[in-house]
């Protein structure tokens, strides 16, 4: 009789929704270039150059600053076609931790109707689809987001734990073998654990 095995759940950093994150904005300063209207001249008038944020980009400060206004500002950005899939994506997040669950995966299926390939909302799909137990489904988003992404290594530790639940653990042991060669080091606790795990499973298994 094989040993069963009890999995643990993933830490929230390789586990948890995937939100799209906008360029980060640069103070040139930082890099040794003064700023020049820091002291106008009484004259003179200053004028704004900085670009104005789209409706995604505003969308995504709000949320960001965690300010309740954020949804609201997301559908805008989709009713004017600014980063449609994006901000459905983020959109489905907010509906998901707010606990629709049904919203949230509403979300990411518009987002992916956008741009088939939208990572970040197959990767939201797998784990959401992993966390309700369907893990067929899981599977299938994750296999996809390693076609978008193949050097992203969460994916591999989240596929290979859901490999793992359903019992194909030749596969589950290769996926957690690539998950640890393109990981930091310091993130391999919890797949060296379930490798060994694993593998006496198999041993057992083939006995």
């Amino acid at each position: 009789m094989a040993k069963v095995i009890k999995f643990q759940r993933a830490e929230p950093a390789k586990f948890g929704l995937k939100r799209v994150k906008g360029r980060k904005k640069v103070d040139l300063e930082e890099f040794g270039q003064l700023n020049m209207f820091a002291e106008p001249p009484p004259e003179g008038k200053v004028i704004n150059l900085a670009p104005r944020l789209s409706p995604f980009e505003t969308a995504l400060t709000l949320d960001e600053q965690q300010d309740e206004l954020a949804k609201e500002a997301y559908n805008k950005a989709i009713k004017a076609g600014d980063s449609v899939a994006d901000a459905y994506c983020n959109l489905g997040i907010l509906e998901f931790q707010s606990g629709d669950v049904v919203k949230g995966i509403d979300c990411f299926s518009r987002s992916l109707k956008s741009d088939p390939r939208h990572f970040q909302s197959h990767y939201n799909l797998g784990n959401i689809y992993s966390e309700e137990g369907n893990l067929t489904l899981a599977r299938l988003h994750y296999e996809v987001c390693l076609e978008v992404a193949p050097e992203f290594p969460h994916v591999y530790y989240n596929l290979g734990l859901v490999l793992a639940l359903i019992k194909d653990y030749k596969v589950a042991i290769d996926v957690l073998n690539r998950f640890t060669q393109l990981a930091p080091e310091e993130d391999w606790g919890n797949a060296l654990e379930l490798l060994d795990g694993l593998k006496e499973s198999l041993l057992t298994s083939n006995s």
